[in-house]
């Protein structure tokens, strides 16, 4: 395992997977001064999906020298909107946060992924200690002092730490011998973008329906995002509907707050789950985004978990190799998936139990949400304790 050829390309890390997560670790790994390969095909980002960035996530897009490139595209959120629009015979108080009850300018910014990845890419390709291997991994196997990866292309890399970043299907999860527990919600996400007649004001509103959750984020100009949790039928329905039919649902599930809609381009359904593998590291290989936690899209946890990860990680070796202790060590792995249990448990707990309540037709759910809700509109420290949870947890363990 430990045997290398001529044609044996040699990294401190390896970083398998392209998506955001994945460039975020790949660029903070190098920055930090690892010596990293980044496994992935290098091809247009087509999806017109957005990720609303909270909190320490944008702090750590600019501290990788990302987020000064597409910063112009993103639109801030300064305003977060809950509305019960159940017909339920309990009902939830509206709750309206502003940033500016905690001294912040905004919450987070909304952007295309696609412009996100446009802004990662460029700065991944200054990087000298940076190599982009423009393949997919077609598989990966474990050592005791390395991690051997092989592309489908046949060129074989060699690194001390792995770094699974390869989604769902994870082939480094797969190869560490890590499970996974997977629990299908009954629930689709229906995602669009369109542009509207009235402005947002900055404003993300959350409409909480019987299926769960619809939110309106904002984007730059007259522009917002959707992302509509439906029974599966219904979001296979509604996504079969012409543009204008489809502006029509969209702007009655609104309650026409954004004025006439037009739906651009693009839409997807995607079922929704919940993934959590057994440990987020293992045998030289430490998981991040997708590969270590799959959450509904509420409350806007994936992405910035997945960024939480990168740090986390990029750290941790950092502090290792200044030690000049192995990044691929099973001491480094565990401090790392300590450093992220008490995160990922939380956030994936707290989505999960929002959404259990928000389904639910149990009185006692219905009551007990209902009275989360009127705390958290009429009690100030709880509003701005919670408001600034929900950002970045300020406990996070190293």
């Amino acid at each position: 395992m430990t045997e290398t050829s001529p044609t044996t390309l040699v990294y401190q890390a390896a970083v398998v997977g392209g998506g955001p997560a994945g460039l975020a670790t790949a660029i903070a790994l190098a920055q930090a001064g690892v010596t990293t390969a980044l496994v992935a095909r290098r091809v247009p980002y087509a999806d017109n999906r957005t990720t609303a960035l909270l909190g320490g996530s944008v702090d750590f897009l600019e501290s990788l020298g990302v987020w000064q490139r597409c910063s112009a595209d993103a639109a801030a959120l300064r305003t977060m909107r809950l509305v019960d629009d159940t017909r339920r015979l309990i009902r939830s108080p509206e709750v309206k946060f502003s940033s500016d009850e905690i001294g912040m300018e905004a919450f987070g910014y909304n952007i295309e992924n696609r412009l996100l990845m446009v802004a990662m890419e460029a700065r991944a390709a200054e990087l000298e200690n940076l190599t982009r291997i423009d393949d997919e991994a077609q598989s990966v196997s474990t050592g005791e002092t390395a991690v051997r990866v092989v592309t489908r292309q046949g060129q074989t890399l060699m690194a001390a730490l792995a770094v699974g970043a390869d989604g769902r299907h994870s082939l480094c999860r797969e190869a560490a011998g890590i499970g996974v527990k997977r629990r299908d919600l009954g629930q689709s996400a229906l995602t669009l973008n369109v542009t509207h007649t009235r402005p947002h004001g900055n404003c993300s509103t959350e409409f909480h329906t019987e299926s769960g959750p619809c939110v309106f984020v904002p984007l730059p100009g007259n522009r917002s995002s959707i992302v509509w949790v439906l029974k599966p039928d219904e979001a296979e329905r509604l996504t079969a509907l012409d543009d204008d039919a489809l502006a029509l649902a969209a702007e009655k599930q609104a309650h026409s707050i954004l004025g006439k809609l037009a739906v651009a381009p693009g839409r997807h359904v995607f079922p929704l789950a919940i993934e959590n593998p057994d440990t987020l590291a293992a045998k030289r290989i430490a998981l991040v985004g997708e590969a270590a936690h799959v959450l509904p899209p509420i409350g806007a946890q994936g992405l910035n978990m997945g960024l939480r990860d990168a740090a986390d990680l990029a750290e941790t070796v950092r502090d290792a190799l200044l030690m000049g202790a192995d990044p691929g060590s099973d001491d480094l792995l565990q401090r790392y998936a300590r450093a992220r249990r008490a995160d990922v448990f939380s956030r994936t707990f707290a989505v999960d139990m929002a959404n259990r309540t928000l389904l639910s037709d149990f009185l006692p759910a219905q009551s007990l949400r209902a009275a989360g809700m009127h705390l958290l509109d009429r009690v100030g420290p709880i509003r701005r304790l919670a408001m600034r949870e929900g950002l970045s947890p300020s406990w996070r363990q190293r």
